[in-house]
C-alpha cells in the first residue's frame, strides 16, 4: 500500500505539498518523514543524479521521480508493485505540473500547496488496492518498464550525503586553521624582525639625541 507522499522542490528540499492523512497507519511515521527531508536535502546538494529511484527503509520503500525542479515521492510496502508506485507518481506529477507550474519557482514557504492534498488523497485511494481491474491493466501494461529503475539501501543513500558534507566541514575546517596559522606566522615574524632590530633603533636613537644635544649646547 501507499503510507507517505511528498513533494518538494529540488534546487533547495523546500517541502511543497505532503499527504496530510499520510502515515497515520505507520509506527515511527516522523522518523521516515525525517529520512524523506534528508533524501530531499541530499537531492538539493545535487548527491543523487538519478532522477528515478527506489530506496529501501526498513519494511518499506521510498519511489521517486524529479522531473525539472521537483521531486515526487512516495513511500510503499515492499511488496507493492514498483509500476504502480511510479505510475501513482506520474499522476501527481502530471496534475501538479498542470495546476501549480507557474507558482513552484517562486514559492518562498514550506508547503505553500498543502490543498494539492485533496488530488494527491483521491489518486492514491485508486491505487491502494493492487487487485481493481484498472491496477491490473497497469501492471499488465508491456509498455511501462521500471527494471532498470536502480534501488539502493536508505543508509548507502544518505551516508553518501553525510561523506561529502563531514568532507566538505573538514575542507573549510582546515581552510580556516591554515589562515589561523598563517596569521600566527606573520605575527612571529614581525615579533622576530623587532627583536633583531630594536637594539639597534635603540642605539641610533641615543646617537641622534645625543648629537642634537651636543648641537644645541654649542
Amino acid at each position: 500500500m501507499v503510507k507517505l507522499t511528498m513533494i518538494a522542490r529540488v534546487t533547495d528540499g523546500l517541502p511543497l505539498a505532503e499527504g496530510l492523512d499520510d502515515g497515520r497507519d505507520i509506527k515511527d511515521a516522523e522518523f521516515y518523514k525525517q529520512q524523506v527531508k534528508a533524501l530531499f536535502k541530499n537531492l538539493s546538494r545535487g548527491h543523487n543524479e538519478a532522477s528515478r529511484m527506489s530506496i529501501e527503509t526498513g519494511p518499506y520503500v521510498f519511489h521517486y521521480i524529479i522531473e525539472g525542479r521537483v521531486c515526487y515521492l512516495t513511500m510503499c510496502d515492499r511488496s507493492y508493485p514498483k509500476k504502480l508506485a511510479f505510475q501513482y507518481l506520474e499522476e501527481l506529477r502530471d496534475e501538479f505540473e498542470r495546476v501549480n507550474g507557474p507558482q513552484i519557482e517562486t514559492a518562498a514557504r514550506p508547503y505553500a500547496f498543502i490543498k494539492f492534498d485533496t488530488f494527491m488523497q483521491k489518486t492514491k485511494k485508486l491505487y491502494q488496492d493492487t487487485h481493481t481491474q484498472r491496477n491490473i491493466a497497469k501492471l499488465n501494461d508491456e509498455l511501462y518498464e521500471v527494471h532498470q529503475i536502480m534501488t539502493r539501501n536508505v543508509q548507502e543513500v544518505l551516508g553518501v550525503g553525510e561523506q561529502l558534507d563531514q568532507v566538505s566541514q573538514m575542507s573549510s575546517r582546515l581552510s580556516s586553521e591554515s589562515r589561523i596559522y598563517a596569521d600566527k606566522a606573520k605575527d612571529l615574524n614581525r615579533q622576530a624582525l623587532i627583536r633583531k632590530w630594536a637594539p639597534v633603533a635603540i642605539v641610533l636613537g641615543v646617537v641622534f639625541v645625543l648629537f642634537w644635544l651636543k648641537n644645541k649646547i654649542w
